[in-house]
């Protein structure tokens, strides 16, 4: 498994990081383009709401963000330093009642964009999971192989 961490201050403009660390590790790790959109608007949406709802835009709170990645699966990790949230009990975005709100749609998103999504820290840690199909796993294997990394784990 690789890892890679980053930790960014709780500022807006510093989605483009995120962003660019998507982009980055799409190359890396050969994340595929079926699962790139996916990952890019699920991710970004996650830290914005860290940024956000979480740390409530202040720059002295970090947003954490890790990704690790196996044979066949990616998993972003995003933290951030508020009190939480009640993720069990959000408002549906899709009932009519809401449907003309500006807002409320973030996690509706993560969760139809990410193959499994778990809430933890009271809202404050979500972790994210995408499945590789098996051209970008045969991809990580041949690169942990080339680098003279530990052999992944049987499927």
């Amino acid at each position: 498994m690789k890892q890679v961490k980053i930790q960014i201050p709780s500022l807006v403009e510093n989605i483009r990081v995120v962003e660019s660390f998507i982009d980055n590790s799409k190359d890396t790790f050969h994340i595929d383009d079926d699962i790139y959109g996916n990952i890019m608007v699920a991710v970004t949406e996650a830290v914005n709401n860290a940024i956000r709802h979480g740390n409530k835009f202040d720059k002295d709170k970090n947003v954490l963000l890790s990704l690790q990645v196996e044979s066949d699966r990616v998993r972003f990790e995003i933290e951030d330093e508020g009190t939480g949230f009640d993720y069990e009990n959000l408002l549906d975005p899709t009932a009519p009642e809401n449907i003309e709100n500006p807002g409320g749609r973030g996690i509706f998103l993560i969760r139809h964009l990410a193959d499994e999504v778990e809430f933890n820290k009271d809202g404050r840690h979500v972790l994210l999971t995408f499945l590789l199909s098996s051209s970008a796993a045969d991809a990580e294997e041949r690169h942990s192989t080339i680098n003279g990394a530990e052999a992944p784990a049987a499927r």
